[in-house]
């Protein structure tokens, strides 16, 4: 059993005849559809599948991710839901030893393009907190009431129940690493009032929110005064984090990002801009020196972020998990490209290679046509200076705006493709549609294919992506810009040697 076989065993006969209206969350999660198959992953503890679905236990009423260590319930006992927010809705409590609230996302939202993809991209970044179902909706393109009806159908909850979970995890993370009051930690999760709050937190976690902060684990990660919360970032499968802090280093720009430490025990910090406020976030590397150490040996990065304002962890979780690629399913990649012999020494030699996003999807997109040098100078020019700069990073990268008339910009592609960002006429935000966003950006004039092919696989996190002219066999999808990440770190080893 794999996790690509689950993704391929979709019945479209209960596809075709299900009624959208009427949610059934034992048969709507996008990772697998098969309940054998998905109760022989929770009796193996597969953790390949954390993340991908959710299973309760109806004689405790607690709900885990498949890899709880706990002992494997009888099938006739268990359900089984696409997410954290359906078993909530069901009456299911987290489970307090697995923490299936704190497991990888589901890495059908980086592939997915549907509105159900974008949308969870979307409530990933908090949008439902700050713009409400109306905000989310009007991003989607759709009304608020088919974006409810399309996430109720699949599932098994709507985009309220689904930010509410994700609030529930943000005030785990705020009560258990930091000394916020209480009262703060609410409404920087996103709650609307103290009540809601409370009421939430003894629903998923059956805890109050000072019980769950007594219950945190002694592990000597609370965060210090002034020295940021500490987080663990999870992700599912080998992590080849060698490559990507090696990507990281060489793009990294002065002033607004740095890699310090030797290889393999490297930092990689940068300045964030965010709704609320502005953030400083660091992810330490950990796999050792030693050539066969570029894999991170863990379930997850380290990582550390200092924010102005805390309503803001959830979206700088997010957009760190994009530019990780933490969400990712490398067992299914690796046995697509592995196949490939082409491609099957590269993936021995790299497994759980991971396609890097971007923090900033249009800092990115402009750093893509400008070049790194002067991305530096339009940085030091133009960048918002922070008010306590922590070491070197001294700037927050410019916002379009700043950059659409600057000199020397005006009629550049750079210069075009910020003042079209600047006024909405193109939009890279974590749920735009894809195309969409590709023919907006070849309408630009100085943008090639080439280019525009860059800003989808990293800005947009596109896992599919194949320049014009390159000839890629359809074998390689959906992962096309794997199999080409492959190659380039392989060319860049022969040039090296």
């Amino acid at each position: 059993m794999t996790y690509e076989d689950t993704r391929d065993t979709r019945d479209t006969r209960e596809a075709e005849t299900r009624d959208p209206d009427t949610p059934d969350s034992d048969t709507r999660d996008s990772g697998t559809r098969d309940s054998d198959t998905r109760y022989e992953a929770v009796r193996s503890r597969d953790a390949r599948f954390d993340g991908a679905f959710f299973f309760a236990v109806e004689t405790t009423g607690i709900y885990c991710r498949p890899s709880c260590p706990a002992v494997t319930p009888k099938r006739r006992n268990v359900r089984f839901f696409a997410t954290a927010a359906a078993a909530q809705g069901s009456g299911f409590r987290a489970c307090r030893r697995c923490r299936p609230d704190a497991g990888p996302g589901s890495p059908d939202w980086n592939v997915r393009a549907d509105v159900v993809g974008r949308a969870m991209r979307l409530i990933g970044d908090g949008v439902v907190d700050r713009e409400g179902v109306a905000g989310l909706a009007a991003r989607l393109g759709y009304s608020a009431r088919q974006v409810q009806r399309q996430l109720t159908a699949e599932l098994g909850a709507g985009p309220v129940a689904l930010a509410r979970a994700q609030r529930a995890h943000t005030a785990r993370v705020l009560l258990q690493t930091t000394g916020l009051p209480v009262t703060e930690v609410a409404f920087a999760a996103g709650f609307a009032s103290v009540r809601q709050f409370n009421d939430t937190v003894r629903a998923v976690y059956a805890a109050t929110p000072t019980g769950l902060r007594s219950a945190a684990p002694r592990t000597g990660r609370t965060a210090a005064p002034g020295a940021g919360i500490p987080l663990r970032l999870a992700h599912r499968g080998p992590y080849h984090a060698r490559a990507v802090f090696d990507l990281l280093a060489r793009e990294a720009v002065a002033g607004t990002e740095e890699v310090s430490g030797p290889a393999g025990a490297r930092t990689y910090r940068r300045t964030l801009r965010l709704p609320y406020g502005t953030g400083i976030a660091a992810v330490e590397e950990r796999t050792g020196s030693a050539p066969g150490d570029a894999v991170h040996p863990g379930g997850w990065l380290d990582a550390r972020l200092r924010l102005t304002d805390p309503r803001d962890l959830t979206t700088a979780v997010q957009r760190l998990r994009r530019l990780f690629d933490l969400d990712a399913d490398p067992y299914a990649v690796d046995e697509r490209l592995g196949a490939d012999p082409r491609l099957a020494p590269f993936v021995a030699a790299r497994p759980g290679l991971r396609a890097p996003g971007a923090a900033d999807p249009e800092e990115y997109a402009l750093r893509a046509l400008l070049g790194r040098a002067a991305t530096e100078r339009l940085v030091r020019a133009h960048g918002k200076t922070l008010d306590a700069p922590s070491g070197p990073l001294t700037h927050l990268f410019p916002e379009p705006a700043a950059l659409a008339d600057a000199p020397g910009l005006a009629g550049t592609p750079a210069g075009t493709l910020a003042a079209a960002l600047a006024d909405d006429a193109v939009r890279l935000d974590a749920g735009v549609d894809r195309d969409d966003a590709q023919e907006a950006l070849l309408a630009l004039p100085g943008l090639d294919g080439a280019a525009v092919a860059r800003i989808r696989a990293r800005a947009l996190g596109d896992p599919d992506v194949a320049p014009p002219g390159v000839a890629v066999p359809d074998t390689w999808r959906p992962w096309r810009t794997y199999a080409l990440h492959h190659l380039r770190i392989a060319e860049d080893h022969r040039v090296l040697d």
